[in-house]
């Protein structure tokens, strides 16, 4: 008989359901949820009224953020699940290690160097485990694209293009919630492209070296939607007559799950979900370019831009062999929203191989079912269920982590600076 490991969940925003609805289902039998730590005791509320009504599980024990160690006293882990706002990942990262537990986080691991060293520092002195939860790693077409290169497909790789899309669903959804200031998030160049950053370091099987980037505020924020003509503007969407008619707002009182784990937790932490994305007070950027140099002299150039007619990706390689491409396109949603199966599911998508003396050909991959272009299930598999050896090696660790949220970290001081910025300057592993 497996015996079960015992967990215990820290933040029970809108990422926590990925985790704890899978440990209350598919995993019943190799893990146990024995608690939710949280700030807030309605969302703690509403994550166990999920629990008993939609997954069959009973609930959970409940702790505030300030009786953490009390928690892990009480509860003994094996491992902390960590999914609060960004910028107090470390917290519960280190804490969490100090007081004898492995972790498995949310990305991005933690969102600046000073924080990133307490990590790699504290990793050190324990000797436990951290697990950064990069579900793109495990999509069956990324999957594919590690295994053509790793394979020789197109020799050594000498450049990268990256280009990341995020809609006016998705991308939007950033500017109305605790991620449009910087200090919770590290902009976008952290929270969302360590996805990014963490895939080419997998695929290339290389290490940011040096960092050059340009990033600003040029479609959300109330100063740009001025230049355009907007002359109506309104603090927050619901209840606002105003938004009624804005495709940008979001109305919390409209979509049940929204209503209950926000709105009606508003009164204990004043936190709003449906801030106006043409407010004052952003301080991330909504167009970034990134020049990344690797260990092994691959260049990358990289754009995100997060206000576009369609949610997805084109990226190509370069070889000393040829050339791969890869067109992604994915589905629309916002975070918590609906359905999490949706988040980052395929609409369409084409790898095109072009061999240097040769001619070209689609590479053919299978469908995964689930978020992330059907990586989700199997990170999950990976994480809690009893998965088979993975010649990928597509578990993150810590210095996984690290590498990811360096090249942002990176590009933010470069957008500051207006300077190269090397990683070795940033952090000693």
């Amino acid at each position: 008989m497996v015996s079960k490991k015992r967990y215990v969940l820290v933040g029970c925003g809108g990422r926590a359901r990925f985790f704890y609805s899978e440990i209350a289902t598919t995993y019943r039998d190799t893990a146990e949820l024995t608690a939710f730590c949280d700030l807030n005791e309605t969302r703690m509320n509403y994550a166990n009224e999920l629990l008993v009504k939609q997954y069959g599980h009973e609930p959970v024990r409940m702790y505030g953020a300030h009786q953490f160690d009390e928690m892990i006293a009480a509860e003994k882990p094996d491992t902390v699940i960590v999914t609060s706002v960004d910028r107090t990942h470390h917290t519960y990262i280190i804490r969490a290690m100090e007081l004898g537990c492995d972790v498995i986080t949310e990305k991005p691991m933690t969102v600046d160097e000073r924080k990133c060293q307490q990590i790699l520092d504290v990793v050190k002195k324990t000797g436990r485990e951290i697990r950064v939860t990069f579900n793109y790693r495990y999509s069956p077409h990324h999957t594919k694209i590690k295994e053509l290169i790793a394979g020789g497909a197109i020799g050594q790789v000498t450049s990268i293009h990256f280009e990341w899309l995020l809609n006016t669903s998705h991308g939007a959804d950033y500017f109305r919630r605790w991620h449009r200031d910087k200090r919770n998030s590290g902009g976008l160049l952290v929270h969302k492209s360590t996805h990014h950053f963490d895939l080419v370091n997998f695929w290339i099987d290389s290490q940011p070296e040096s960092v050059f980037a340009y990033g600003d505020l040029l479609f959300y924020g109330r100063e740009n939607a001025e230049l355009r003509g907007i002359t109506q503007f309104y603090d927050r969407a619901t209840g606002n007559a105003i938004a009624e008619n804005d495709p940008f707002a979001l109305h919390l009182d409209k979509n049940e799950r929204l209503k209950s784990m926000y709105l009606d937790a508003e009164h204990e932490d004043g936190y709003r979900r449906d801030q106006s994305v043409f407010g004052d007070g952003i301080s991330i950027e909504d167009t970034m370019g990134v020049l990344v140099k690797y260990r092994n002299n691959a260049i990358l150039t990289y754009s995100l831009n997060a206000y576009m007619p369609w949610e997805g990706y084109r990226i190509a390689f370069n070889g000393t062999k040829g050339r791969l491409e890869a067109n992604i396109a994915e589905q629309s949603y916002v975070n918590a929203g609906g359905d999490k199966a949706l988040e980052g599911a395929l609409k369409s998508k084409s790898l095109m191989m072009y061999p240097m003396f040769g001619a070209p050909y689609a590479v053919e991959v299978e469908e995964g079912e689930g978020g992330h272009g059907g990586g989700d299930p199997v990170l999950l598999n990976d994480l809690f269920g009893t998965p088979a050896e993975d010649p990928f090696h597509r578990a993150a660790n810590h210095v996984d982590g690290a590498r990811s949220i360096l090249t942002g970290i990176a590009a933010n001081r470069s957008i500051r600076e207006g300077q190269p910025v090397y990683i070795d300057d940033l952090v000693q592993f």
